[in-house]
């Protein structure tokens, strides 16, 4: 399991950017970086700079997840026939904790590896609490009993911040299937994000 240790918008305000579209961002009151330093004038960004900055803003939109796991994960798509940025986003958008999130089952990706971890989901009809599953073309997932009552999932379900994508096809409020693997113009995303440059810097 990742579990993050520092707080979580925390991240948004260093990159300067609502990675997860909340209305609770901090980054909706102030635009300026965390810390006594925040505020001071940036420098010109080296290409360098740019590349470490779009893998931070990926892995952390992702839950924050490890950067063994991140690294295995673009390591993989690299050896997959295709383009590798694309590849990498595929690959992340089949993580259990992310297909959850998708079907609006949780309100954030943290919530998400929360309830995945706990148990409370199903995948083809048996529980499976390993957040980083890889997730087929045409698995079933769905809440088990104990989590349609949950408050944390009522409130997601009622979020109007963000859709169910068309790759995740609902059945019903408890039950979604993975239709397809997306690309990166059908991803959700927030901001911009820029698997390119992620590929750019694991392949120095």
């Amino acid at each position: 399991m990742s579990k993050r240790k520092s707080a979580k918008h925390k991240l948004d305000r260093r990159m300067g950017e609502n990675i997860w579209g909340r209305p609770n961002s901090p980054i909706n009151r102030r635009s300026y970086g965390p810390g006594q330093h925040g505020q001071r004038r940036k420098g010109k960004v080296s290409d360098y700079g740019l590349q470490l900055r779009a893998k931070q803003k990926l892995k952390g939109y992702y839950g924050d997840v490890t950067e063994k796991q991140f690294k295995r994960t673009y390591q993989e798509a690299s050896s997959m026939k295709g383009d590798t940025s694309q590849n990498l986003i595929g690959l992340l958008e089949r993580r259990l904790d992310m297909v959850v999130y998708r079907a609006k089952f949780a309100p954030t990706i943290f919530s998400a590896r929360q309830i995945v971890n706990h148990g409370h989901i199903r995948v083809n009809g048996v529980k499976c609490n390993i957040a980083s599953r890889r997730i087929n073309v045409g698995d079933v997932i769905s809440l088990g009993d104990k989590a349609k009552e949950m408050a944390l999932v009522i409130e997601a379900q009622s979020l109007a911040e963000r859709d169910i994508p068309d790759y995740v096809a609902p059945d019903g409020t408890d039950k979604i299937t993975y239709t397809r693997v997306p690309t990166l113009d059908e991803v959700p995303y927030p901001v911009t994000m820029e698997p390119n440059l992620v590929v750019e810097f694991y392949s120095r």
